[in-house]
């Protein structure tokens, strides 16, 4: 029952409010960790021997200068019931030699044995520290990033599909209220946040306010619209993508602020039908889907030498002309003309495109004109 209790309590707390240092449940930074935890117990193990040896060695051969004569397992006793800081007080040193030697030495390296027992107290210490600066600095450098609302089958699929157009690992940020996913988004080097997409609070730690792209994939349409809501009101000019499972409900995701809205379920069962039909084209519909995988649908501007011709008649394979934030098929009037400032929607492929080849050969030829 009190376990509920501070649970409930816990979730109605906003998180804006609490520090940086209170966030470490929360956030989490991807790091590249070096050496085991087992490998640094090791280490400090053997440290700890190795200096317990040495300062058995300097008791025993300054031996003569202590209450008894000591032998070298005397001398292994002195050594750790000193170093251990017990100091049961039947061996001590009597000449003016033997005690400088336990001044400069003994009393050292006490101090370092010290150091090494509580290292690990030191480290848990520490890497709180850590985290917190670590939190601090993303924080302050967080923009124009990109947010994953959901990171379940749709939003690695997404995350996958950013990593491959470019976008470093740093600059997207996964929302999600279930653990097991965001471990699983932080092994591939992404900033994780825990909670759910519809609290602000939630948002406003990811950076929504000041983010460049969101992408809302939770796994209901009811919640998909609480947080493209949610996300449209804190960022009201961030670019807002969202995937709804049902039609019906695309234009509740529309008239929530999303400015694309994807079907999943309709788009599903379209390549069912084709792969029922027409099995290669689905071949090929994957092909252009799956990032780093022969061709690819991507998106470049308008070359110089290429204002005023038809899209069609490029060397490219163009699909669309992208004209004043509008999408004109390459088939229509609108877009028979290219502009400048056009951006040309196309088929990308892994071989030099033949438009830089033909580009490149235009210069050689004007140079040898000149």
């Amino acid at each position: 029952m009190s376990t509920r209790l501070a649970r409930h309590i816990k979730s109605n707390v906003d998180l804006g409010t609490l520090p940086d240092h209170g966030l470490l449940d929360v956030i989490t930074v991807p790091r590249y960790h070096g050496a085991s935890p087992w490998k640094a117990l090791f280490t400090r193990l053997f440290w700890a021997f190795m200096l317990l040896v040495g300062v058995t060695l300097v008791v025993y051969f300054d031996r003569e200068g202590y209450s008894e004569d000591l032998s070298l397992l005397d001398a292994a006793y002195y050594a750790s019931v000193s170093l251990t800081t017990v100091g049961y007080g039947d061996i001590v040193p009597v000449t003016p030699e033997a005690r400088f030697v336990n001044l400069i030495v003994v009393t050292p390296a006490r101090l370092i044995f010290l150091v090494l027992l509580v290292g690990t107290a030191l480290s848990v210490l520490t890497e709180k520290t850590r985290k917190t600066v670590e939190i601090q600095r993303w924080r302050k450098n967080l923009k124009n990033h990109t947010v994953v609302i959901g990171y379940g089958t749709k939003g690695a699929g997404a995350v996958a599909a950013l990593l491959a157009d470019g976008i470093p690992a740093n600059q997207i940020v996964v929302i999600d209220n279930n653990r097991s996913a965001l471990a699983n988004a932080e092994h591939h080097g992404l900033v994780t946040i825990y909670g759910s997409g519809t609290k602000q609070d939630v948002l406003k730690i990811a950076g929504v306010q000041h983010a460049g792209s969101i992408v809302v994939t939770p796994s209901t349409d009811d919640t998909a619209v609480l947080c493209t809501l949610s996300v449209r009101e804190l960022a009201p000019k961030a670019n807002v993508v969202a995937s709804v499972r049902e039609s019906e409900n695309r234009h509740l995701l529309l008239q929530s602020g999303a400015d694309n809205v994807v079907t999943s379920a309709e788009t599903a069962g379209r390549m069912l039908g084709l792969a029922t039909v027409t099995p290669n084209v689905v071949e090929m519909m994957e092909d252009l889907l799956s990032p780093n995988e022969g061709f690819s649908v991507a998106e470049r501007p308008v070359r110089e030498f290429e204002v005023g011709s038809n899209p069609r008649h490029l060397a490219d394979i163009v699909l669309a002309v992208l004209r004043n934030n509008e999408v004109h098929r390459v088939d229509t009037v609108d877009a028979a003309a290219l502009k400048p400032g056009d951006r040309l929607l196309y088929i990308k492929h892994d071989l030099p495109p033949v438009s830089e080849a033909m580009d490149k050969r235009r210069r050689d030829d004007d140079e040898d004109d000149d």
